[in-house]
């Protein structure tokens, strides 16, 4: 018979906080320690009764200190002051309208994984993930996409190589 979250709670509270404090410091601990044991009470009646229930909460705590890391990362950093006028940088047809375009006009997956890829920076199998496809289908749309934009893009020619 398994027995009471409270139980678990109570034995592994120390370890999965220690883990979150060694990943992420001890501003970010608390919250990603909570995190863990929300997550893992909602899952915890799926479970088997042979789990290795420490190492399935360290996994579920190294998830979401991996969550409160991207969270950060897409935080605005402070500066000390502000630009003048607001910037046009980085908005679609602001710097190079004819790139812009052609991006446009790629196919919705090409033009998501180039920019997922190129842009954000993604990892292949994180776009797998959000297109919902494989790692090699993300690959290979992100590798046409940009085929095709060094075909069609004026800006990408180079004088003397080959159309």
């Amino acid at each position: 018979m398994k027995r009471p979250f409270e139980k678990v709670v109570e034995e592994h509270a120390g370890t999965v906080l220690r883990v979150c404090r060694a990943a992420l410091g001890v501003s970010d601990a608390d919250d990603a320690w909570s995190e863990t044991f929300i997550a893992a009470m909602r899952a915890y009646p799926e479970l088997p009764e042979t789990a290795n229930v420490e190492a399935w909460l360290v996994t579920i705590a190294h998830r979401k200190a991996i969550d409160v890391l991207r969270t950060a990362k897409r935080q605005p950093l402070p500066v000390e002051e502000l630009p003048e006028a607001p910037t046009t940088s980085g908005l679609p047809g602001s710097d190079d309208p004819e790139l812009w375009e052609t991006v446009r006009a790629l196919p919705d997956k090409q033009r998501q994984a180039v920019a997922y890829h190129y842009v954000a920076g993604l990892p292949y199998a994180e776009i797998a993930e959000i297109l919902g496809g494989t790692v090699e289908a993300a690959r290979r749309a992100a590798a046409d996409g940009i085929k095709s934009l060094r075909k069609n893009y004026p800006g990408a020619r180079v004088k003397g190589a080959p159309s």
